[in-house]
């Protein structure tokens, strides 16, 4: 039922991306040029995003030539917007924002669009299932202080409120488990024997997970509730899927998060299985997904004699993830008390060790 008096905005948050070739350099720079990537004090920070982008300039304009010339992140993210507040019409006055991180749309040009339109509350959902500081953890900081001051120089008001994660959603993890089994189709002969399906996340600098984070924690309970979905919808008990957790997209010389993808994937084939890529961090289609998984590593599967090589999609405005954050919204909204949702309602998911962990003070 709709609340005629409730006027509600939605900001969809992911990381931005280049949309030609030119934007890649000024892309990474505000990429390494973040806090909550490159911790150095300014203006220090500001010189080695310098150089980081000068080096590795040439690299990634490789990458996203090889997938036409730009990343298509930013226009999954609007059809996801797109979508989700076409589902939202039903239940409420709800208007869907997108907001990236490092490319445009900016946070400050956003929060001056959402002043426009004035409502009496706005939501922020970021577009990364699990929790981290480096991604969730600096969009939210960042919008929050842009329309914090927005609204103040405006001396307008709005109801703030904040979804972290989500990394347990019925219909999130859903999603995934039915484009599993989607994929799985194409060959499945009843023998689950032969698969070696690997989740895999973007890795993150060690560092950052020995300090708290509870990006890893996260990523595993999504895997757990995945892999369970999946046995129920093949008939089968979860034992009988083989399954690792891996991480990619690694860069620099520091240590990352581990198994490594590239390792991982080698062993699977020598062991003679057939692996099945699950990005599972990743909610749109993106350049470690359509570069580094279906071109990179696929030609490496097949150098070393893969028969089959699986890459299950990237969620992008599947029925089910775009029902969860439809779910995620109502919840959030229907509850004036509730400022801030942890995909559980007000339940905290991680536990008290990981001290960057947002909890319900976060806003």
């Amino acid at each position: 039922m709709k609340n005629s008096q409730k006027k509600s905005a939605v900001i969809l948050f992911n990381l931005g991306g280049p949309e030609s070739l030119e934007a890649v350099k000024p892309f990474l720079f505000n990429l390494f040029n973040d806090k909550a990537i490159i911790g150095l004090p300014q203006p220090l920070r500001f010189l080695l995003a310098k150089f980081i982008s000068s080096r590795r300039n040439k690299k990634a304009q490789k990458i996203y030539a090889s997938i036409g010339g730009k990343s298509p992140l930013l226009d999954f993210t609007l059809a996801q917007a797109h979508n989700l507040e076409k589902e939202l019409s039903y239940f409420g006055d709800f208007k869907v924002f997108v907001s990236m991180r490092y490319t445009a749309p900016f946070a400050l040009d956003v929060a001056k669009q959402v002043l426009e339109y004035n409502p009496t509350e706005t939501i922020l959902l970021p577009l990364y299932p699990q929790f981290s500081t480096t991604t969730s953890g600096s969009s939210l900081e960042d919008f929050a202080t842009k329309i914090t001051k927005s609204l103040k120089r405006e001396n307008k008001k709005t109801n703030l409120k904040i979804v972290c994660c989500y990394p347990k959603e019925a219909d999130f993890i859903k999603s995934h488990a039915l484009l599993i089994k989607q994929t799985l189709l194409k060959i499945y002969d009843n023998n689950l024997e032969q698969f070696h399906f690997l989740f895999s996340a973007h890795g993150l600098p060690q560092k950052v997970i020995d300090a708290g984070d509870p990006y890893v924690f996260q990523v595993e309970v999504t895997t757990k509730e995945v892999v369970e979905n999946l046995a129920q919808l093949l008939g089968v008990t979860s034992d009988k899927i083989n399954f690792q957790i891996c991480y990619q997209s690694k860069v620099g010389p520091m240590e990352w998060t581990k198994p490594n993808l590239e390792l991982t994937l080698k062993r699977t084939i020598l062991n003679k299985k057939i692996p099945v890529i699950i990005p599972i961090s990743f909610v749109s289609e993106h350049s470690e997904t359509l570069a580094e998984l279906d071109i990179e590593y696929k030609e490496l599967a097949q150098k070393l004699g893969a028969n089959n090589y699986l890459r299950v999609p990237a969620l992008n405005s599947d029925g089910h993830f775009i029902k969860s954050l439809v779910e995620i919204c109502k919840r959030i909204s229907s509850d004036e008390d509730l400022k801030y949702n942890s995909g559980q309602g007000k339940d905290r998911i991680c536990p008290k060790k990981f001290t960057k962990c947002p909890n319900p003070n976060f806003c």
